[in-house]
C-alpha cells in the first residue's frame, strides 16, 4: 500500500477490500475472523461483529477480543498494553503580527532591559488586541513585526511603577480555532465563552468531519485545550467531540507513465529501478493502457506494466482541478456526486475525469427515467403512471430506502449511490412507472444530488420544496420475498438451482430440487444415500 508507511502491510482480506482483492488475484485462502450480518452480501466486511477463526476470541466483539488479546499477551510475558501520548511539545509563538497577542507583559529595568520576569494582563483589559493603525513594513531585523508597532502599544507603566513591554510574538491563531466550536453554541454571551446551560444543550460536538490535514494537529491541540478547560472547571463535558471524522485527501488525476530502456524497448515498470534507470519514461494517456486487475499494462503490448500514481494536487505539479470547470461542463450535481461516489470518505482517492461524466451519465438516466427528454418543454414522461407497483418494484424501493438511509448514517456516501443506481437500472426502462416510486427516489437522491432533484420533485407534481418532505420510511414487511432461489448440490459440487416458496417445507424443496431438470441428470443411475435441506439456503444431495 503505497500511502501507508513503509508500504508493507497486515494483509486481513476477510475485513479489507483491497487484501480481498489481492488474496483473488493470487488464489490465497481468505479466513473470516469477524462475522457479517446475515444480510450483508458482499466479500470483504470492514464493520463490528463477533469474532469467528479465532479460537478463544470467538463470540467476543473486537473491543473485547483486543482487550483479552492484551491480557493474554499481558500474562504469558510476551507483551502488554501501553499508552503512547502523541502530543509533544507545542511551539505556540509565532513571528507575525495577524495572530492573537499573547496577554503578557515583560518587566524592564532602569535602562529599559528585560529582566527575565514577566506578568499576565490584568483580566479587565482583556482581551489584548492587536494595535489599529498599524502600518507594516519589514524592518530586515530577526524581531517580530510588532516590534515596530507605536509605543502607547508597545509599554505600560505598571501600578507599582515598573516599566512594562508587551509581547510581540503573537500566538499562531490556534487560540481562536481550539475552541471555536464552544463559542459557536453561544456567540453573544460577554460574560463567559460559553454558559453552563447552553453548553448542557450543545456539547460534545456530535459529528466533526475535518480534512486528513486536521487529523494530528488541530484535532488533537483542540481536545488538549478543551480538557484543560475541563480540569480547571470552566466546561461541564470532559470531551469535545462524540465523533470524529477525517475524510482523505483528493489527489490530481493518475499519471500514467511508461519505460524504455536505452535501445527503445517497453520494459515493465516493476523492473525499473529509479535510481540507476538510464533510460526514456514516457508520459502516456488513458487510451495507451487498459487496466488489468490491480495493473495498468500497455494495450498494444499487454505483458508490459506501467506506472499509474496520483500526486497531491499542486500548482507547481499541472494537476490542480479547477471545480469552477468541471460546474461549468458538468453541472454542480455531476460534480457533488462524484466527490461522494469517489470512494469511503476517510480514503485518499485520486481524481478522475471519466468518473465525472460516469456519474453525469448516471443523472442524465434518472433524468429520462422521469422527464421526457424528446418533449420541446420539460414534460413528464409518458411512462410514468399513477400505476400500482407490483410486489417486486415494492420491495426495490424499500430495500433502497433502507440501504441509503443507512449508509449515510454510516458517512458511506459511496455505496448510498451505488443503492440509487441500482435503483436507475431496475425501474429506468419500466413501463409504466410507477408515480409512487418515483417520489420517494427523488427524496432519497436529492442530498446527493439536490439541484436535479429539486426539478423532477416539481415535474411529478409538488408545488413546495422537497426541503419540506419528510425522509422516505422503510417498511419492512415489504422486504420479505415470497421467493427465494436455492442452490443445488451433488456431492457438494453445485448443478442447479431452484426456486421455491420462502416458506416450503424441507420435502417440498427436496422435491423441487429432484425434480429440477439439470439436477435430474446428476442423479441418474444414481443411488442418494443422504439428502441435506437447508431452508432457504442450500440442498445437498450424496450419490453414490
Amino acid at each position: 500500500l503505497i500511502s501507508y508507511g513503509t508500504g508493507a502491510i497486515m494483509a486481513v482480506p476477510g475485513q479489507d477490500e483491497r487484501d480481498w482483492e489481492f488474496a483473488e488475484v493470487f488464489d490465497l485462502p481468505i479466513v473470516r475472523t469477524v462475522q457479517p450480518p446475515e444480510e450483508f452480501d458482499g466479500k470483504a466486511y470492514p464493520g463490528d461483529g463477533p469474532a469467528i477463526n479465532s479460537e478463544f476470541l470467538d463470540g467476543l466483539d473486537i473491543d473485547a477480543a483486543k482487550q483479552r488479546i492484551i491480557e493474554h499477551l499481558s500474562t504469558t510475558g510476551q507483551g502488554d498494553s501501553a499508552l503512547n501520548y502523541k502530543l509533544r511539545d507545542w511551539l505556540f509563538s509565532r513571528q507575525h503580527f495577524w495572530g492573537e497577542p499573547f496577554p503578557v507583559w515583560h518587566e524592564l529595568d532602569e535602562e529599559g532591559n528585560l529582566t527575565g520576569l514577566m506578568r499576565a494582563e490584568s483580566e479587565e483589559n482583556l482581551p489584548a488586541k492587536l494595535p489599529e493603525n498599524f502600518e507594516f513594513k519589514p524592518h530586515g531585523r530577526p524581531d517580530p513585526p510588532l516590534e515596530e508597532a507605536p509605543d502607547e502599544w508597545l509599554y505600560r507603566t505598571g501600578e507599582d511603577g515598573t516599566r512594562l513591554k508587551r509581547e510581540t510574538n503573537s500566538m499562531p491563531q490556534w487560540a481562536g480555532s481550539c475552541w471555536y466550536y464552544l463559542r459557536f453554541a453561544d456567540p453573544k454571551n460577554n460574560d463567559r465563552f460559553i454558559d453552563a446551560e447552553a453548553e448542557a444543550n450543545w456539547l460534545p460536538v456530535d459529528l466533526y468531519i475535518g480534512g486528513a490535514e486536521h487529523a494530528v494537529l488541530h484535532l488533537l491541540y483542540s481536545r488538549f485545550w478543551h480538557k484543560v478547560l475541563f480540569d480547571r472547571g470552566h466546561l461541564q463535558t470532559p470531551e469535545p467531540f462524540t465523533r470524529l471524522v477525517n475524510q482523505g485527501m483528493i489527489l490530481g488525476e493518475a499519471e500514467l507513465t511508461g519505460f524504455r530502456d536505452e535501445s527503445g524497448e517497453w520494459v515493465s515498470s516493476r523492473d525499473v529501478d529509479s535510481e540507476t534507470f538510464s533510460g526514456e519514461k514516457v508520459s502516456l494517456t488513458a487510451d495507451d493502457v487498459q487496466k488489468r486487475g490491480e495493473e495498468f499494462v500497455l494495450t498494444e503490448h499487454p505483458e508490459i506494466v506501467i506506472d499509474s500514481r496520483a500526486y497531491k494536487m499542486s500548482k507547481s505539479r499541472g494537476n490542480v482541478i479547477n471545480p469552477d470547470d468541471i460546474v461549468a461542463e458538468y453541472g454542480a450535481d455531476s460534480l457533488r456526486l462524484y466527490e461522494m461516489f469517489m470512494g469511503p470518505l476517510e480514503a485518499t482517492k485520486p481524481w478522475s475525469m471519466s468518473g465525472v461524466e460516469g456519474v453525469s451519465r448516471f443523472l442524465g438516466r434518472v433524468w429520462r427515467m422521469i422527464a421526457d427528454d424528446r418533449a420541446d418543454d420539460v414534460t413528464l414522461n409518458q411512462a410514468i403512471a399513477d400505476a400500482e407497483p407490483d410486489e417486486d418494484q415494492q420491495r426495490m424501493l424499500h430495500r433502497t430506502i433502507k440501504a441509503v438511509t443507512e449508509d449515510i448514517e454510516k458517512l458511506s456516501f459511496n455505496t448510498a449511490i451505488s443503492r440509487l443506481m441500482e435503483f436507475t437500472n431496475a425501474l429506468g426502462q419500466a413501463d409504466p412507472r410507477p408515480r409512487s416510486l418515483m417520489g420517494p427516489f427523488v427524496l432519497l437522491l436529492s442530498p446527493f444530488a439536490p439541484h436535479l432533484a429539486e426539478e423532477l420533485w416539481n415535474l411529478l407534481g409538488h408545488d413546495e420544496s422537497l426541503a419540506y418532505e419528510p425522509w422516505p420510511e422503510c417498511d419492512e414487511s415489504l422486504l420479505v420475498t415470497s421467493t427465494v432461489e436455492i442452490p443445488v448440490q451433488v456431492n457438494g459440487k453445485l448443478r442447479g438451482k431452484v426456486v421455491v416458496a420462502a416458506d416450503a417445507e424441507q420435502e417440498a424443496i427436496q422435491e423441487a430440487a429432484a425434480a429440477d431438470e439439470t439436477v435430474a441428470r446428476f442423479l441418474e443411475e444414481k443411488t442418494v444415500v443422504k439428502t441435506v435441506v437447508v431452508p432457504g439456503r442450500l440442498v445437498n444431495f450424496v450419490v453414490k
